[in-house]
């Protein structure tokens, strides 16, 4: 079979890395890809949004399968475009992902079906919204309602912080239009985890727990960013509190988007906060999460290919999922300045790494025949081991052997599962 994944970060080289462990696959190929992808699949350049060149490029190429990596494509609906033309395609339709696509959507939702989220309104005017602030109450969370790249949500302190998010997000545009809507919601007290979930629309199979790290900076400092590294699985949801997600979140969701009539196919990505009053969903994301993915994918023992048909196929039911009985650790090394305005094109050299490593490239490409960088987010170091202890020391001790100019990365992924 021949398979195409979209997309070209880290989560897209995972994608591709484990599909090409499938006995099933002949030929990998990457839309756009990066540099990393280039040596494991045939990177093609067509932009994600060229749905019409995808579409040929898939017919073209006897794509059996086309998997899709980031949200925007979803959200714009290249899965109905695909289905409509025969072509097996794994994510959620249109009406589907707007559970990402729009969170003023996804909390009115929630409301509705009695899934636990912080307590929240919805503004798309400005004043109104200030008011609000003042009436709840800081600390307080106000989201762009769109999609913003991970960057659209403002944990904010002081009332002055509160007001600033809305004033850029509705005033300055900061996010163009996914702004023009906010929402406002009560700070949750507790902590993270990431939930993926695989889904056929009927059944949903829970992948491993993972925690993601979003600041820039050690010990949770610093700005937000698309995400610094991640590891699988947290301590924090064991099996009892797996129990609890899926009987009060997952299930209840995937069951109440079908009555919705947006059946959701796909991955379901619960984004937790673990409160004294028990998990409530901070956000949902339609698809694979980056930096999750890595970790989570390194550690799956199931194919891939196998897996995703299911979903396609509604026969999810008869699938069960196989995994390492252990650990892994995604550190991710990014550029200076690295949330902000940061540097490009700098030559990149990778040692050799031992097995239970693999380097996942984001941010890369090929210029003139040299590895150099080209994004926020450069690689991921993933590693795995029978501890956490273990996976955090490979991971580490590999990043040793890494270097760019620049580089900047956090030192303390995955302390939180030995603190657990």
């Amino acid at each position: 079979m021949n398979v195409l994944v979209i997309g070209g970060g880290g989560r897209e080289h995972a994608l591709v890395w484990k599909l090409s462990k499938s006995p099933i696959v002949d030929k990998i190929y990457c839309a756009p890809g990066n540099g990393g992808i280039a040596s494991e699949a045939t990177c093609v350049a067509i932009d994600v949004l060229d749905f019409v060149g995808l579409v040929e490029f898939a017919k073209k190429n006897s794509i059996g399968l086309t998997i899709v990596g980031p949200e925007v494509p979803l959200t714009e609906g290249i899965v109905d475009i695909f289905e409509k033309e025969g072509l097996a395609i794994f994510g959620p339709s249109k009406v589907a992902a707007e559970l990402e696509g729009s969170k003023a959507f996804a909390k009115d939702f929630m409301k509705k079906y009695n899934i636990p989220t912080a307590e929240y309104e919805t503004f798309v005017d400005a004043h109104k919204a200030k008011e609000y602030i003042k009436k709840l109450g800081v600390p307080c969370v106000v989201k762009a309602d769109g999609l913003a790249a991970g960057k659209g949500v403002i944990i904010a302190m002081t009332e002055a912080e509160a007001i600033q998010a809305i004033d850029e997000m509705m005033g300055d545009k900061k996010f163009g239009d996914a702004g023009s809507q906010v929402v406002i919601e009560e700070f949750l007290e507790g902590e993270e985890v990431s939930l993926l979930a695989l889904t056929d629309g009927t059944t949903v199979v829970p992948m491993l727990p993972a925690q993601d790290h979003k600041r820039i900076f050690d010990n949770d400092q610093g700005p937000n960013t698309g995400g610094m590294g991640a590891y699988a699985p947290a301590p924090l949801c064991d099996d009892t509190m797996l129990k609890l997600v899926q009987e009060n979140i997952l299930q209840p969701t995937v069951d109440g988007m079908k009555k919705e009539g947006r059946t959701f196919k796909g991955v379901l990505y619960a984004g937790l906060m673990v409160t004294k009053k028990g998990p409530k969903v901070l956000e949902f994301n339609v698809r694979f999460g980056d930096p999750e993915t890595q970790p989570i994918l390194f550690l799956l023992e199931s194919d891939l290919i196998s897996v995703c048909n299911s979903v396609i196929n509604e026969t999810l039911d008869q699938i069960d999922l196989k995994w390492y009985q252990g650990y892994a650790i995604c550190v991710v090394i990014a550029s200076a300045g690295y949330p902000d305005d940061y540097q490009k094109s700098k030559s990149i050299t990778i040692g050799e790494v031992p097995g239970s490593t693999k380097v996942f490239h984001a941010g890369t490409k090929i210029d003139n025949g040299q590895l150099v960088t080209s994004g926020g987010r450069v690689l991921g170091v993933t590693s795995k081991g029978e501890t956490v202890a273990k996976a955090i020391e490979n991971a580490y001790s590999s990043i040793d052997k890494i270097n760019f100019a620049g580089m900047q990365y956090r030192k303390d992924i995955g302390s939180r599962a030995i603190d657990k």
